[in-house]
């Protein structure tokens, strides 16, 4: 068996914001596995200024699994355990080279059989480019769309104030994700604004890392919580376990290229549902190589709620896919 692997840059159609800037770019990597004639493909996902991963030593570690690919799973899954995104690569890149074509988890997902429905996702912008996205997914079928706020709150809540007045919640499910905007205190005020909306969850209301204040938060809170940035860099079994434990919180939110790939989202959904804590899975910029992994491995999980998965359709210089999305529903397109 041989591994190599090659840098790639997908380009924003147009500039993305998000808590972190906007995005005009986003830096990826793909690893290719070949035996026997056959060749597996994965993508190593890093997210720059977010992954747990994003060190100088990156590429360093990436080769080193080029050169060990022969080394048993157990042991690669050790030495990658501070990588979560090349682990994540690893996996697919295996799973594909195992059921071949574009199959990494074989479903009626896969047979084009079934879908998987998905939120609509509203990019951070003035308030007519978020109202002009938000009119473009109600068109399109969408029951559940995804905001991001915590820019410029009072903006933001009229947008949600306004949507809310047009549709009531058993119309339109709102969730919004803060990705750590709010203060404590500021975080226990907005939480109340979006229970008078009947939004229903956000994603991250204070910064990640700060477990007693997130605690008290979901402790009290009028609306759900979910937690997405604090699973970041958890990458010890009774650590999980123990944040969890100490938060709990009513929702997490698992994205594979950030937790540790599918083993990792195994683990988090194993110990949240032990403890009656909600789940979805979320993408995060991946490529089409690393979505259609994800998406098949969510269908896998059965899951029933909106799932956060993208569409692809952000970038010029995409790879080819076989997903597809109509309406709100996500398909494998059987070609």
């Amino acid at each position: 068996m041989k591994a190599e692997y090659s840098r790639y840059l997908l380009q924003f159609k147009r500039p993305s914001g998000t808590s972190r800037g906007v995005l005009h770019e986003k830096e990826t990597f793909i690893l290719e596995i070949f035996e026997n004639g056959k060749r597996g493909i994965g993508e190593c996902a890093v997210f720059r200024g977010l992954s747990y991963d994003d060190r100088e030593d990156y590429e360093v570690k990436l080769q080193w699994l080029c050169d060990n690919i022969n080394q048993n799973s157990e042991f690669l899954k050790r030495e990658l355990e501070e990588f979560p995104s090349i682990w994540f690569g690893y996996e697919q890149a295996v799973l594909n080279l195992k059921h071949g074509e574009n199959l990494y988890f074989p479903s009626e997902f896969t047979h084009g059989k079934a879908p998987i429905v998905i939120n609509g996702l509203i990019w951070m912008g003035d308030v007519g480019y978020m109202e002009e996205q938000i009119q473009d997914k109600l068109e399109k079928g969408f029951h559940c769309i995804k905001l991001k706020i915590g820019v410029d709150w009072q903006s933001e809540h009229e947008v949600l104030q306004k949507l809310r007045q047009k549709f009531s919640k058993e119309v339109l499910e709102l969730r919004v994700d803060a990705n750590g905007g709010f203060t404590k205190d500021e975080a226990k005020i907005v939480l109340q604004q979006l229970a008078d909306l009947h939004i229903h969850s956000i994603e991250q209301p204070i910064k990640a890392g700060n477990w007693i204040d997130m605690a008290e938060l979901c402790a009290q809170t009028p609306t759900p919580i979910a937690l997405d940035e604090e699973l970041i860099g958890i990458t010890d079994f009774n650590k999980k376990k123990e944040l969890l434990e100490t938060i709990k919180p009513q929702y997490i939110i698992l994205k594979p290229a950030l937790v540790g790939g599918f083993a990792g989202s195994d683990e988090w959904i194993s110990f949240a549902e032990k403890q009656n804590i909600g789940w979805w899975m979320t993408s995060a910029l991946e490529s089409n190589i690393g979505l259609n992994a994800i998406a098949q491995y969510t269908f896998t999980k059965n899951n029933k709620m909106p799932q956060g998965l993208g569409t692809g359709g952000l970038f010029t210089n995409n790879f080819d896919t076989q997903l597809e999305l109509r309406g709100e529903e996500l398909y494998f397109k059987i070609e």
